[in-house]
């Protein structure tokens, strides 16, 4: 695909969905827009250039390898044209479900993770907002997905555009008209499904693990869609003091151990929660 691509998709979201969440909001803001914006571009300007300094010599031998036809299961399957394209996509996505679930369930891998979560607010600019150490290690484990799918260049490029768009749709703020909203999340991850997922409750962040196509958490029974919108608060109950996600602190925040402390209150509640029957009737979706 033509270089220019990527960045125009990942602009362009960016715009776009930053103007629909100010027309149409989701949520009430706890901090300022433009200085979380900010500190989440900042993020991403580190992030993405450790991800170009890995995937030139990692990711793109592999995948022309790929194309090749011969490497992984769709190439030992033999598929070929669209049906091979279709199918690297979904098994892409799919196998991306697993990265993510161990991103939340590993130590190791949530000390990195968690910088995404611990944004105090949810909108387009948390789809940017990853560790560099994060990214860098999601390169190991896309050349391990082309490795295993045998998914060529063109696939894994589309893909990834389509995964840029979503995460930008999907992490906004934005409201849309919920009948619309409820049928959609049948296909793809929403905003209201995803914000379910940023909650500071954590079996409700323990939940909905899905990027692109909301299938996969149909399928594994993680799907939760039944939280009042209005009651979820977004970000992890340790970090809720604005203090402790500056830049500098983010950071540093994945070589502090801090696991299992991440989700004590203050008020030291539980850390999962249910909703009464009363509340249900009020569903997000």
């Amino acid at each position: 695909m033509p270089g220019w691509v990527t960045p125009a998709v990942i602009g362009g979201g960016l715009l776009v969905f930053a103007l629909l969440e100010t027309l149409r909001p989701l949520r009430r803001r706890r901090e300022s827009k433009l200085r979380r914006a900010g500190r989440n571009v900042a993020m991403a300007g580190v992030s993405f250039a450790v991800v170009e300094l890995l995937q030139i010599p990692i990711l793109l031998p592999i995948s022309h390898r790929a194309a090749e036809g011969s490497l992984g299961l769709l190439g030992l399957l033999g598929a070929r044209g669209l049906l091979r394209s279709a199918a690297a996509i979904l098994l892409l996505d799919y196998t991306l479900w697993h990265w993510h679930r161990v991103n939340h369930r590993v130590s190791f891998f949530w000390r990195f993770h968690s910088v995404h979560h611990v944004d105090r607010d949810m909108d387009a600019s948390t789809a940017l907002r990853f560790h560099f150490g994060e990214l860098g290690m999601s390169v190991g484990f896309r050349a391990l997905q082309v490795l295993a799918i045998g998914a060529d260049p063109v696939s894994v490029a589309v893909y990834q555009t389509l995964l840029f768009a979503s995460i930008f749709f999907h992490h906004s703020n934005t409201r849309l008209p919920i009948r619309f909203e409820r049928l959609l999340v049948k296909i793809l991850v929403t905003p209201r499904m995803h914000g379910i997922h940023h909650s500071d409750y954590r079996n409700e962040t323990d939940s909905n693990w899905s990027s692109l196509f909301s299938l996969w958490d149909y399928l594994h029974g993680t799907i939760l869609l039944d939280v009042p919108q209005q009651s979820i608060t977004i970000g992890v109950p340790a970090f809720d003091d604005p203090k402790k996600v500056t830049l500098g602190r983010l950071f540093w925040m994945p070589f502090q151990a801090h696991r299992n402390g991440d989700w004590t209150r203050a008020d030291k509640s539980a850390s999962m929660r249910r909703h009464t029957a009363a509340e249900k009737a009020m569903l997000s979706l």
